[in-house]
């Protein structure tokens, strides 16, 4: 009964998992916007926030893979692409919400570019949360689930060979 559950970190459950979500992404999204606001100075805000939205979504994906989600080791690189795809729709939020601010005030202070940003930011990583939980991280519970003996503990939430009907419990297999 060791073997496969000493190798794993028990998994969160669905509150930890979106504390350390919100601790961990909003550091990341935090520094992304001052670090996107810096950049835009040198280059097109376009690319700018792109530029950032790769390089944070790399680090956020390795941080919720190791901690987030209680998988204690890096990310794969399925999880990698899967994460980029819900990376790009932040993306694309991101970007739309600041051409709609652009559209709305003709010269926007950068206290306004900046709670703009980070509102459409905070909206994007509430979806991502729920789509990193459903989705990209779920294969290696539902993995780690087929190896664990079939009496299961009272501590599991959901038996064994069956996913939880509820979808927070995704994010809780311990």
């Amino acid at each position: 009964m060791h073997t496969a559950q000493s190798r794993r970190q028990p998994s969160p459950g669905a509150v930890t998992a979106f504390a350390r979500f919100a601790l961990f992404g909003g550091a990341v999204g935090l520094t992304s916007g001052f670090a996107v606001a810096a950049l835009a100075s040198w280059i097109p805000w376009v690319l700018a926030n792109a530029v950032i939205t790769v390089a944070s979504t790399l680090l956020a994906t390795e941080l919720h893979a190791r901690f987030t989600f209680g998988g204690g080791g890096p990310a794969t690189r399925r999880q990698h692409a899967q994460s980029a795809g819900s990376a790009a729709a932040a993306y694309t939020v991101t970007c739309a919400a600041m051409l709609v601010l652009q559209q709305l005030v003709a010269a926007p202070s950068a206290m306004l570019e900046q709670a703009v940003y980070l509102s459409a930011s905070a909206l994007a990583g509430i979806a991502r949360f729920a789509v990193l939980c459903l989705v990209v991280f779920v294969q290696d519970r539902s993995q780690a689930a087929v190896t664990v003996p079939t009496t299961c503990s009272t501590h599991v939430t959901a038996p064994c060979s069956t996913v939880p009907a509820d979808p927070a419990l995704l994010c809780s297999t311990a």
